[in-house]
């Protein structure tokens, strides 16, 4: 059994949806907020899921950043934040890099995922829309493209499921018989 080492519904509905039996057990940890995003997301990855392992257990943990000219966008703190986060993002594109880690009997695997996302042209009817619906609260770069945000995005190169918190292919190569069992 698989150990989901975050609270994020979007990862549960993920590996529900591909039959992975798993619980949930949140890890509250400090997170890396500054460095080179790569190595951050995949250090707060870590961090999560050493924080829930123990003998016997397999844990996943997993960090999401949305990632725009090298900088890493965060969560916006309020609307007007949220708003100007979009408004960065509009016609341009950026990357959606989430970590994974696995520990397993003391041993640690893990991987990266790199989406890159392309927002269409947004004018401020769209941008009003979107933080009206604050849907944006608590996401790395204020969307969700499973939801509402699917309306800001022209295109995607990469894993999808990158973009909406966990990435399938990364994980399947991280943990091969996670399907089987």
């Amino acid at each position: 059994m698989l150990i989901l080492a975050s609270a994020s519904p979007r990862r549960r509905a993920i590996l529900e949806q591909l039959g992975v039996e798993f619980t949930v057990e949140p890890a509250d940890v400090e997170e890396l907020e500054r460095g080179e995003p790569r190595e951050v997301v995949v250090e707060n990855a870590l961090r999560k899921a050493r924080a829930r392992a123990r003998p016997g257990a397999r844990v996943l943990g997993a960090d999401t950043e949305v990632v725009l000219d090298g900088e890493v966008l965060g969560k916006p703190a309020g609307p007007a934040e949220a708003e100007a986060v979009l408004r960065r993002l509009s016609g341009r594109e950026h990357e959606v890099m989430t970590g994974i880690a696995v520990c397993e009997d003391g041993v640690e695997s893990t991987d990266l995922a790199v989406t890159r996302v392309r927002f269409r042209a947004l004018e401020q009817e769209d941008l009003d829309w979107y933080v009206a619906s604050d849907e944006w609260r608590g996401l790395a770069g204020g969307y969700a493209i499973q939801a509402r945000g699917a309306a800001l995005v022209e295109s995607i190169d990469g894993d999808y499921f990158n973009v909406v918190g966990l990435p399938v292919a990364a994980l399947l190569r991280l943990v091969p018989g996670l399907l089987r069992r």
